[in-house]
């Protein structure tokens, strides 16, 4: 077996996440990097909040697996590292939709991931943001079965139907969870980092991992199931012009969904630009022209845009859906456009470091059955004409 299929077992006694968090302890302690990024709990104890953090006792308040997501993890570290990768060695503690963005974001120039470690960790998802600030103790106990159960029925709709929940590929280390053995976690290398992470630790991966490859497997298997059902029952509400504009009549253009979003990395947006900026005249003769105007306007033209703009990069994170005051499926739509957009490409977002984003790269030999199809109408056409 190679490094890869092998894994090192650590000690998680008193839990997942303070196994997890024992490790970054020790971590620190030998040097592995400087800092940690880890979601921590707000002092008023309502929220999460991503810390990098230097002092081990402000680990105190960390939870690697927190149970919302109010900051997508790939945001926090493009603030840190979008300007340059200094001199501190960042180990960063992510779900994999987090780790997938990040690896986007560092294909975008956003992300320098030359002294960052990224870990990602077996995630059974979050609860809705809503449900949390409804009421926060209930939720609690509401997160505590989920990671008990994995059965993923309480958490987010994009994430009771995400198949990507474990190793992306594109991680230094994985931190596996799902396993037989309730008193450990696995550390499962997966780059020189990864393995130089272990060596520090002084731990060698020996151990099979076979029996929790085989639970990740019929997980995913079930999850991809889960998705496929729910897309084809989603997409009857969503795919067509009416329906788009039925699924976005609520919104309200505040554009939360763009603010939160990791992959929307773009310093001014076209939406929030002068170009959209219309005088009286200008929306007065649109009215005359289509009988009336809605306000605000635009608002299937910005979603349309935007999907267009990050579909082959987004990974399904489920951030865009928590931001909406108006509560619309905005995740499920993007998930959907995405996952065709994304085989269409043959690409997977954050699959790895080295593949690169189909829009920035040309391929001579691409979409020749488009081009067939095409043929095919002009000479429909001018069989016709003749």
């Amino acid at each position: 077996m190679t490094t890869a299929q092998r894994g090192a077992s650590f000690p998680a006694e008193g839990g997942v996440e303070e196994g997890i968090l024992d490790c970054i302890r020790q971590a620190l302690g030998k040097g592995c990097f400087d800092a940690v990024l880890v979601p921590v709990k707000v002092p008023a104890g309502d929220s999460f909040a991503y810390v990098l953090v230097q002092d081990e006792a402000l680990l105190e308040d960390a939870h690697p697996l927190s149970p919302i997501m109010p900051v997508q993890g790939a945001r926090a570290l493009s603030s840190i590292t979008r300007l340059g990768k200094g001199r501190t060695r960042i180990g960063a503690i992510m779900r994999p939709c987090e780790v997938r963005a990040t690896i986007e974001l560092s294909k975008l120039e956003q992300v320098e991931l030359e002294n960052v470690t990224l870990i990602s960790i077996d995630c059974p998802g979050v609860l809705p943001l809503a449900d949390w600030f409804r009421d926060q103790g209930k939720s609690e106990d509401t997160f505590k079965g989920l990671l008990e159960r994995w059965d993923g029925e309480a958490a987010r709709p994009v994430c009771r139907i995400c198949d990507e929940f474990s190793t992306t590929g594109g991680e230094d280390l994985h931190i596996g969870t799902l396993r037989p053995n309730d008193n450990n976690i696995l550390l499962i290398p997966r780059s020189p980092k990864g393995e130089a992470f272990l060596d520090q630790l002084g731990i060698s991966p020996k151990e099979d991992i076979s029996g929790w490859t085989n639970k990740v497997s019929e997980l995913t298997e079930e999850r991809r199931e889960r998705r496929k059902r729910a897309q084809k029952e989603f997409e009857t509400k969503t795919v067509g012009l009416d329906n788009l504009l039925d699924a976005f009549s609520n919104c309200i253009n505040c554009h939360n969904c763009m603010r939160v979003c990791p992959i929307c990395y773009c310093r001014q947006c076209f939406f929030d630009s002068d170009k959209l900026n219309f005088t009286f005249e200008d929306y007065l003769t649109r009215a005359e022209k289509q009988g009336g105007l809605r306000f605000p306007p635009e608002t299937l033209l910005f979603h349309i845009g935007r999907m267009v703009h990050m579909s082959l990069s987004c990974v399904s994170c489920g951030a865009c859906e928590d931001a909406c005051p108006m509560l619309i499926p905005v995740a499920q739509i993007f998930s959907l456009v995405a996952d065709r957009n994304q085989a269409a490409f043959d690409y997977h977002p954050g699959r790895s470091k080295e593949e690169p984003l189909p829009l920035r790269f040309y391929q001579e030999e691409e979409f020749e059955e488009v081009e067939d199809s095409y043929a095919g109408i002009s000479a429909g056409e001018e069989a016709r004409d003749a």
